[in-house]
């Protein structure tokens, strides 16, 4: 007899310990009576009916979910390996709960799809020297298609972009050509603008006779102090004009 009576004693206060639960300050709990959506409770006590009442409990925490890495084939028909990392958060229990059936699922998947379809509508040298933008355009296009799910994107970071060896090979001679160019570009700049000073110079010289003999004794003048034991120097006919007029 006593035994029955603890036994209804025990299965009563299993009964009443499922009435109440605690959630933390970062859970809520979407309930539901009878199958339909009742409202979302938390954080802290909560009362649930057993058998009536089910509830399903949801973390409002900022999710950090690696993108596996997925094969990419960029505008210019190079194939690379691209993986990538989501920052996203629940801000509506409500939805993320009935609108889809698993939210982490779906927002992993749309995240590879999205990658794909982005990234390889850019050339390879876009992917590697504009990643800020494209981490923002995937960002945007995952943020409209979740919003419905009651899920904010917070945050979409490419990680690696990963290349066979004879693309870093052909990325390296690249390199090494756009270099090449550019200091052939530098050396033509500096030779046209010493052709122009030069130019300039003799249109002044031209102008002004006794400047060009002013510069011929400097000339002289410096080669002289090099210490050569015999110079041998034509003697400009503007010199002998000089001489012949002060005559």
């Amino acid at each position: 007899m006593y035994i029955a009576y603890l036994v209804v004693a025990l299965i009563v206060l299993i009964f009443l310990f499922n009435f109440f639960h605690i959630l933390r300050e970062y859970e809520r709990a979407v309930v539901f009576t009878l199958g339909r959506f009742w409202r979302v409770k938390g954080p802290g006590l909560i009362i649930v009916v057993p058998i009536i009442q089910q509830y399903v409990r949801v973390e409002l925490r900022t999710v950090v979910m690696d993108i596996p890495p997925q094969d990419v084939i960029s505008r210019d028909n190079v194939s690379v390996r691209v993986n990538a990392v989501v920052y996203f958060r629940v801000i509506d229990p409500q939805r993320a709960i009935i609108q889809v059936e698993d939210y982490q699922t779906a927002v992993s998947q749309l995240a590879q799809t999205t990658l794909r379809s982005v990234l390889g509508q850019h050339e390879l040298d876009e992917m590697l020297a504009e990643r800020n933008k494209l981490n923002a355009h995937i960002q945007q296009i995952l943020d409209e298609h979740t919003d419905a799910w009651g899920i904010k994107i917070g945050m979409v970071e490419i990680k690696h972009i990963d290349l066979n060896e004879s693309m870093i090979r052909a990325i390296a001679r690249q390199a090494e050509a756009e270099r090449e160019r550019r200091a052939k570009v530098i050396h033509a700049d500096g030779e046209l603008q010493a052709s122009k000073k030069l130019l300039e110079a003799a249109q002044i010289l031209s102008q002004q006779p006794q400047a060009l003999q002013l510069r011929y004794l400097q000339t002289l003048s410096n080669i002289a102090e090099e210490k050569n034991s015999t110079i041998v120097f034509p003697l400009p006919i503007e010199i002998l004009q000089a001489f012949s007029k002060n005559k």
